[in-house]
């Protein structure tokens, strides 16, 4: 899977809204940043929700051909409050081949409910993922991922939280992501956690990137505050991904 080029990038919020589920979501982009100022904890269906097929308020065209859609950067695809609209989302994610969908979710383990009939082994322009922020998480989710049937499957230790073995589980993995954690009063990230997962995923054949260093970031035994607007070029700087394209 390639870092991804903005410019064929296109997000897609067919519902809004989250809360914390798992240690990762303490510093949450959404749950800080967005859910306290827009009190948006409770889960609703976008305005945008038919995006994929046609206009919607907010946008004046379906989505253009060739795009990755991010679905549900503000929520969760596999939350349990969205059951009832799951079905319909998929629908549309299948009359849209043209376009590939990209899923993070840290709710793996619900990821059969409201399953399409026709999913068989997985839609081809699907690529299904789940975040792994520390060992517990990784031993708990990646294991269920790996058993679903899912055509593209990638990894997100993002926010990297501690040392993390995935070697059991990279056969069946596309692609990881790795990154710091972003915010006030952040857990560092320890540049020698990102190299070891870079070791396990070139053993792998599993391409690796490495997003940004988060808030606080340990190299060389010293630990500093890095500014946001740098964190991610300060990642590629230190040109440790691969099998990847910028």
């Amino acid at each position: 899977m390639d870092a991804l080029n903005k410019k064929d990038l296109v997000n897609w919020e067919p519902w809004k809204g989250c809360y914390p589920v798992s240690h990762a979501c303490k510093s949450c982009y959404y749950y800080i940043q967005h859910s306290k100022r827009f009190n948006q904890t409770q889960i609703i269906m976008s305005d945008d929700f038919n995006k994929p097929i046609s206009a919607t308020r907010k946008s004046t065209f379906k989505v253009p051909s060739g795009k990755t859609v991010i679905t549900c950067f503000m929520s969760d695809f596999f939350i349990e409050e969205a059951d009832e609209w799951r079905h319909e989302a998929w629908a549309m994610i299948k009359k849209r081949p043209d376009l590939t969908f990209l899923i993070l979710t840290k709710r793996i383990d619900r990821f059969h409910v409201s399953l399409p009939t026709d999913w068989d082994d997985g839609y081809d322009n699907v690529i299904i993922g789940c975040t792994a922020e520390n060992q517990e998480t990784a031993d708990y989710r990646l294991p269920l991922l790996l058993s679903y049937p899912i055509k593209r499957r990638f990894v997100s230790c993002v926010p990297l939280l501690e040392k993390i073995n995935l070697e059991l589980y990279l056969s069946k993995i596309d692609h990881v992501t790795v990154g710091g954690e972003i915010g006030q009063n952040v857990r560092e990230c320890d540049y020698d956690w990102v190299m070891d997962i870079h070791r396990q995923c070139a053993q792998a054949k599993a391409s690796f990137w490495f997003k940004n260093t988060g808030s606080l970031f340990k190299k060389g035994g010293i630990a500093k505050k890095v500014n946001p607007v740098r964190q991610a070029s300060y990642a590629k700087k230190l040109g440790r991904s691969f099998g990847v394209k910028h």
